[in-house]
């Protein structure tokens, strides 16, 4: 079973943070539309296999109308998907459109929440505000949803360990079923980067980073959570099919400009360009690159991937040497023979997979 991404890239406002590749030109949301219903009819069935799983990301793909997505989801077919999510922003949340959006087929939404402090989120340029957040959820919940994921940030500039303590504890009272988080990274060319190298923000010393993170698995772990990824967590059963499946080798089809498939050994993208990916599939000539994997490649993806998730990879399947790694518990072998990191090793596990690859 495959998995099929469609992405949004419009944004009323561009956060402070974000590489995704993304615009604020909402007046070309009509022929992008045309472009992606296009290259859905004629790559739908590229892996070969039913679609299992379907997401809709961006940027923010609550620009849309809800019978846009519906248009959309109409034109994959979903008569096989187990999970639809689709990315909202809590500033498009009214009760009416989530109603229209679960009757279009999403059955999972992933709310970009961030953060719960008011002036952490203007600080990094979302457009919603605390209140409007936790209202997001909650109207999520009474249309019907009861698949929710919200995404929270951590070492952000001026962010303490009171207020990440705070924001975990506000999440977990709202009663989602999964949590994504992931520390700041200061990408090149983003207006936090700019401002970080200009001096006037200082970004979060490298402990409290980790005691940041280590306090969200600490916290996630007592209250029942899976941590099955790095980054991710849920209530159990209710693990991200979608992003599993890149994380195990599924193959995926990538729908709209920007996006990556990967089907049989081949990875595949669009352009990051709106022009170049609207004409071409427009008039035919699409301008999608791509890259035939060998079996090293694929060897080193399994471990890098493998090693993020708690199901870890099996020795039997690492070809160098993990003794020093185990002997200094970064890495920890079960008793079902596979290996996997331990809370220690997550901190350097970026290190660590580097050191596997062949």
């Amino acid at each position: 079973m495959a998995g099929l991404y469609i992405h949004i890239p419009f944004c009323k406002k561009r956060c402070n943070y974000c590489d995704f590749f993304s615009t604020t030109l909402l007046e070309r949301r009509q022929e992008y539309l045309e472009a992606i219903l296009k290259e859905i009819a004629e790559r739908k069935n590229e892996a070969g296999e039913p679609v299992r799983t379907i997401y809709i990301g961006g940027g923010t793909p609550s620009t849309l109308e809800a019978a846009d997505i519906k248009h959309l989801l109409d034109a994959v077919g979903t008569q096989e998907a187990e999970e639809i999510t689709m990315e909202i922003n809590p500033g498009d949340v009214t009760e009416a459109y989530l109603t229209a959006l679960k009757k279009a087929g999403i059955n999972r939404l992933s709310i970009g929440i961030q953060s719960f402090q008011d002036a952490l989120l203007t600080l990094i340029g979302r457009r919603h505000n605390a209140q409007q957040a936790i209202e997001a959820v909650q109207k999520a919940q009474q249309a019907g949803f009861d698949n929710v994921s919200i995404d929270l940030m951590y070492a952000l500039p001026t962010q303490t360990p009171e207020q990440w303590k705070n924001d975990i504890e506000t999440a977990l009272n709202l009663h989602v079923q999964h949590i994504s988080s992931y520390g700041l990274m200061y990408e090149e060319g983003t207006k936090l980067s700019r401002q970080r190298d200009l001096g006037l923000i200082e970004p979060i010393d490298e402990d409290i980073e980790n005691d940041m993170y280590d306090l969200l698995c600490k916290s996630m772990r007592e209250a029942g959570w899976v941590h099955y990824e790095v980054s991710n967590f849920s209530l159990p059963g209710f693990e991200a099919k979608h992003n599993s499946g890149y994380w195990d080798g599924t193959q995926y089809i990538g729908i709209g400009a920007g996006a990556h498939s990967f089907v049989g050994n081949v990875r595949s993208w669009n352009p990051t360009d709106l022009d170049a990916y609207i004409n071409g599939i427009t008039y035919n000539t699409p301008v999608r690159e791509s890259e035939t994997l060998s079996d090293t490649d694929r060897y080193n993806e399994r471990i890098m991937l493998g090693l993020r998730t708690n199901k870890g990879v099996a020795r039997s399947k690492i070809k160098t040497d993990i003794t020093p790694y185990l002997e200094t518990n970064v890495l920890q072998e079960t008793e079902s023979g596979r290996i996997v990191a331990t809370q220690k090793g997550l901190h350097i596990l970026n290190v660590i997979i580097e050191d596997l690859m062949i």
